[in-house]
């Protein structure tokens, strides 16, 4: 739970209580939460009670014990203590925020997040014929089908020639027989390079004809595979550039506190750009188990898309800006884009396509 959203949490304790006649007091519009004073506990606390306490006609302290309730009810709340005159400190559980429990998860797993047994034991014999565009799908779909402990072998129409790997060892054994026939390439893909060439094989579906053109090489905001793997490259700039200003990724709220001196406004809370960065990180393992199940590497390219239209927007609250001085927030900002740099790079290098650090 960020400060912003504990401060909601407050708010809205007041206005229960409000409503069901415990406190006769006009809600105020915003309730300050901060890190604790001088003999207080938990993560952070606030003031709300000593403020109301006078139009309430009760002492602060049992301002505070009326709200206590209703704020331990609240999700993301493990405990509030009363303290001093009528402080309300608060610990938070940490367990109740999804999005530090996934950034976390990623930062474990590494590029092996997203990787399942769903396909375990499986074996499948993908038959393709000799053209381009069904032998790329067929390699990523080999890739895709192993990180979900299955294994797949390749036969060409009219005669075996298996050259696929899984676990570092050749899969030559027959299993569930898979045709796959994308739409045909309408010429070679060569000239575009070894990764624009790919991905025009790859993000389209199966049954739409590939655009093999120079629009995949070109650096702008219209070229998919410009996007995500500048999307990449840009996390990995800004974790050069933390390390430089001497601080490192941390897991934790993203938010700036009133304790964090010269924080620029627009940077206080990020909570709308995580938000929908958090939807496409955890989507993740579903789409790359689709993408084994349903052998389409156009669903792990499409999603990956997603996940670099939603981190870009969120990158620039990463690093401290102007006088801003690396806190905590910070940290946490890196750590979730770090996140979404390893979805991007596992993604790509599934696809067959560099991931790179600078670009």
């Amino acid at each position: 739970m960020t400060p912003v959203e504990l401060s909601r949490t407050v708010l809205h304790a007041v206005r229960c209580a409000v409503d069901e006649g415990q406190l006769s007091v006009v809600v105020p519009e915003r309730v300050v939460v901060s890190e604790p004073g001088a003999g207080g506990c938990g993560e952070y606390a606030t003031n709300v009670a000593l403020q109301l306490a006078r139009a309430a006609g009760k002492p602060p302290h049992t301002v505070a014990e009326i709200l206590r309730p209703r704020l331990i009810a609240a999700d993301g709340i493990e405990d509030v203590v009363v303290t001093g005159p009528g402080f309300l400190n608060f610990r938070l559980d940490r367990r109740a925020d999804p999005l530090q429990d996934l950034v976390r998860e990623i930062r474990g797993q590494g590029r092996r997040y997203g990787h399942g047994d769903a396909l375990a034991g499986q074996v499948l014999t993908l038959r393709v014929p000799y053209e381009v565009r069904a032998e790329v799908v067929a390699d990523a779909v080999v890739r895709i089908v192993a990180t979900q402990g299955g294994r797949a072998t390749v036969e060409h129409r009219g005669g075996r020639a298996t050259v696929q790997h899984h676990g570092g060892r050749a899969a030559v054994e027959h299993g569930e027989l898979v045709d796959l026939r994308p739409v045909p390439a309408p010429e070679d893909p060569a000239p575009l390079g070894p990764d624009a060439a790919r991905w025009a094989l790859l993000h389209p579906a199966p049954h739409d004809r590939p655009r093999i053109t120079a629009d995949h090489l070109v650096q702008r905001e219209g070229n998919p595979l410009f996007r995500v793997r500048y999307a990449h490259a840009r996390v990995r700039s800004l974790g050069r550039g933390a390390a430089r200003l001497g601080f490192a990724a941390e897991p934790g709220p993203l938010d700036a506190t009133e304790a964090d001196t010269a924080v620029t406004p627009a940077c206080r809370a990020p909570t709308l750009q995580a938000a929908a960065l958090h939807t496409p990180l955890s989507d993740y393992p579903r789409i790359l188990t689709a993408a084994a199940t349903h052998r389409a590497p156009d669903r792990l390219a499409r999603h990956l898309v997603t996940v670099a239209d939603a981190v870009l927007p969120f990158l620039t609250c990463v690093l401290p800006i102007g006088e801003e001085k690396p806190s905590a927030a910070h940290r946490a900002r890196l750590a979730l884009a770090e996140a979404a740099g390893t979805v991007l790079a596992g993604g790509l290098s599934l696809l067959g396509i560099d991931a790179p650090e600078h670009l």
